[in-house]
């Protein structure tokens, strides 16, 4: 069973920062690239961030390039989102994501809501 655990959210002020990450299990985990994407309130899902099996290709939505990192342990199955300088924008509800064999999957997701 494909399982995607995420942790480290939480409540920050602007310009603050959070560690993500995510813990894989159910799957080849260092055989496969990872994503995070995220849910904020009343909106459809954003792709925040891709990285591939040996984690030396990143990708980044635009709205967080140069704020946010994407890395991977593959002998621990676990990706990691860095989020450096928040916005209260960032508010949302983070998922770590796979494709496998053509179906989707998503962890239960871990809160981050920047405020003041």
């Amino acid at each position: 069973e494909v399982q995607l655990v995420e942790s480290g959210g939480g409540m920050v002020q602007p310009g603050g920062s959070l560690r993500l990450s995510c813990a894989a299990s159910g799957f080849t985990f260092s055989s496969n690239s990872m994503s995070w994407v995220r849910q904020a309130p009343g909106k459809g899902p954003e792709w925040v961030s891709g990285i591939n099996t040996g984690g030396d290709s990143t990708y980044y939505a635009d709205s967080v390039l140069g704020r946010f990192t994407i890395s991977r342990d593959n002998a621990k199955n676990t990706v990691f989102l860095q989020m450096n300088s928040l916005k209260p924008e960032d508010t949302a509800v983070y998922y770590c994501y796979v494709v496998l064999r053509g179906a989707r999957y998503w962890g239960q997701g871990t809160q981050v809501t920047v405020s003041s």
